[in-house]
């Protein structure tokens, strides 16, 4: 994946050069950048990887993901705190995941835990289990399992 975009970068410059303004202008680079995109995405079969913007395009959408898991739980959290009687019932669970790598372990962890409502406690030493604390099992134990699901799949994206 850097080779492709070292190239890309190459490919920009040379673009630059080859223009023969007398005046760099960024405009140029970025048309060359470009035309690099396109000729490394119809050359990134030679290099045995995939496409070096795929990994980009998921880091992106794991992004949009967390943000919109935030603000879902931090409305449920919100809608917790502001009624008038705290009908709650914590409690803790485990969770089984398919990750591998302690990068995508943390990673998991760390959404997790900066989502409102739920934390991970503990990961078992094999980094295959989670035992998670929920603010409301009751009824948050369904989204946290899908929220859950969602950054797995999206991480896995990312890293694989």
């Amino acid at each position: 994946m850097p080779a492709q975009f070292l190239l890309n970068l190459f490919i920009a410059l040379l673009w630059m050069l080859l223009r023969d303004e007398d005046v760099l202008r960024f405009s140029t680079f970025f048309a060359g950048f470009l035309v690099g995109i396109v000729i490394v995405f119809l050359m990134h079969r030679f290099f045995g990887q995939q496409f070096y913007l795929r990994r980009v395009y998921s880091i992106i959408k794991l992004i949009i993901i967390f943000i919109s898991e935030l603000l879902q739980s931090s409305f449920v959290v919100l809608k917790q705190i502001l009624s008038p009687t705290l009908d709650i019932k914590p409690g803790i669970f485990t969770y089984e995941t398919a990750l591998k790598s302690d990068w995508e372990v943390t990673a998991l962890a760390m959404l997790l835990t900066l989502t409102p409502g739920s934390v991970v406690m503990e990961v078992s030493p094999e980094g295959n289990v989670f035992y998670i604390h929920g603010m409301d099992l009751e009824q948050s134990k369904d989204s946290l399992l899908r929220s859950l699901a969602k950054f797995e799949k999206a991480i896995m994206e990312v890293t694989r």
